[in-house]
């Protein structure tokens, strides 16, 4: 069976460099197995699943038994190429992906990825875990692998802190006493979580003033972001104060995320300022009555 665009759900985009092409001046033919492979890492950010620290929770981690190809076509230097992946079919410990490699809907290179599921010391096979059965299913099936819910700190507290820790303390240097205040406990939360219960996503919004609410702390786990699960945040919490009903919502949001708030409706307003050491601009969106 010759595999066609319409048979991936999932593309990775990247272009040829200089580096990847041969004296024949073509791609040379070890480098598509490292674009199947590059686009695994994206598959599993479609799947809203940290590798590293989803295998941990798993109880192991994915070996490859086998690869094949088979070559069609070949790619040139600058060439813009879509890599689909698909997870074909899972065994008792085995699992098989599909992958082709496109230039528009030419298939240039079609191949088989076998992985077997095991325990990373003595890398003898385990049983494939269901919950990793299951996101395969739901993925491939066109369904949601995450769910977005509102809540209070006590619902989520426990799960947000070393998403926190891990984003404002860790990555951007924040001073803890910074990350945490006694808002927390009245604030609204939203939190998008995986299938094995990770938070991997969320915010909280908090009364600024009588019908206006302001959103903040918000946090997308570093490998997972622009697969749109901070929009997922951003649209429980103003969801939320509508429901509420507030009728503006505002925040303060870090200068390199500006656009990621233009995009849904918010405004500038005032000057930059610096909060924590980084640049911010405050922003509002007004809710229509």
């Amino acid at each position: 069976m010759t595999l066609q665009r319409s048979d991936f759900r999932f593309f990775h985009r990247l272009r040829v460099r200089w580096a990847e092409v041969d004296m024949q001046h073509i791609v040379f033919n070890a480098h598509y197995l490292m674009y199947l492979d590059t686009a695994m890492g994206d598959y599993w950010r479609a799947l809203a699943l940290p590798y590293q620290e989803s295998m941990v929770l798993l109880g192991g981690d994915m070996y490859v038994k086998k690869s094949t190809l088979e070559y069609h076509a070949s790619a040139r230097y600058d060439d813009t190429l879509h890599i689909g992946l698909r997870c074909a079919r899972v065994g008792n410990s085995s699992m098989v992906f599909e992958g082709g490699i496109f230039r528009g809907d030419t298939l240039l290179v079609s191949g088989e990825l076998l992985y077997v599921f095991a325990d990373p010391t003595s890398q003898t096979s385990r049983p494939v875990p269901d919950a990793l059965r299951q996101v395969f299913a739901q993925f491939e099936a066109g369904q949601a692998v995450t769910h977005t819910a509102v809540g209070k700190w006590d619902d989520w507290g426990n799960r947000i802190t070393p998403l926190r820790r891990a984003v404002f303390v860790d990555e951007q240097a924040i001073s803890e006493v910074l990350v945490w205040d006694e808002a927390d406990a009245s604030a609204v939360h939203a939190v998008v979580h995986n299938v094995l219960g990770q938070v991997v996503a969320s915010g909280r919004m908090v009364v600024e003033a009588t019908g206006v609410a302001r959103i903040g702390r918000m946090a997308t786990h570093q490998m997972l972001r622009g697969g749109g699960l901070g929009l997922l945040v951003l649209r429980a919490l103003v969801q939320a104060a509508r429901q509420r009903g507030d009728t503006e919502v505002m925040l303060h949001a870090q200068c390199s995320a500006e656009g990621f708030y233009l995009g849904e409706g918010f405004a500038r307003r005032g000057e930059v300022f610096v909060e924590a050491g980084i640049a911010h601009q405050e922003m509002a969106l007004v809710l229509a009555a």
